[in-house]
């Protein structure tokens, strides 16, 4: 299990967001039945994903700090992150705990579960 595979697959998710990819990365990259348990309180299939991110405004750009990795044996694990991103306008910073579950299979690591927590201000 490579820390730095599924850490680099974090970082090709959050620049999709940035520019305007999500879609079909998403699309790509999660499971057939995985999910997003989002910030605003909702549960997105992947379905759900894939279309809200072809609608979702871009973010100007993120970081990703504290970073843990915690192994669920051979072929899945969880990813744990700080994250915190900007969108083009003058809002405030989005700022969370993201834990990322991914299951590796024949084609390679996918998705299967993300939650994001805000942090409090």
């Amino acid at each position: 299990m490579s820390f730095k595979e599924l850490l680099d697959l974090e970082h090709q998710g959050w620049q999709s967001l940035c520019n305007g990819s999500g879609s079909d990365f998403y699309g790509h990259l999660m499971t057939d039945d995985g999910v997003m348990v989002l910030a605003h309180g909702q549960v997105f299939s992947r379905q759900d994903v894939v279309d809200s991110l072809s609608e979702a405004p871009p973010w100007r750009t993120y970081e990703i700090d504290e970073e843990r990795l915690i192994p669920l044996g051979d072929s899945a694990a969880v990813l744990v992150y700080r994250g915190k991103a900007y969108r083009e306008d003058s809002s405030p910073a989005f700022i969370g705990w993201m834990a990322s579950t991914y299951v590796r299979g024949d084609d390679g690591w996918a998705l299967a579960s993300y939650q994001q927590t805000p942090v409090p201000e």
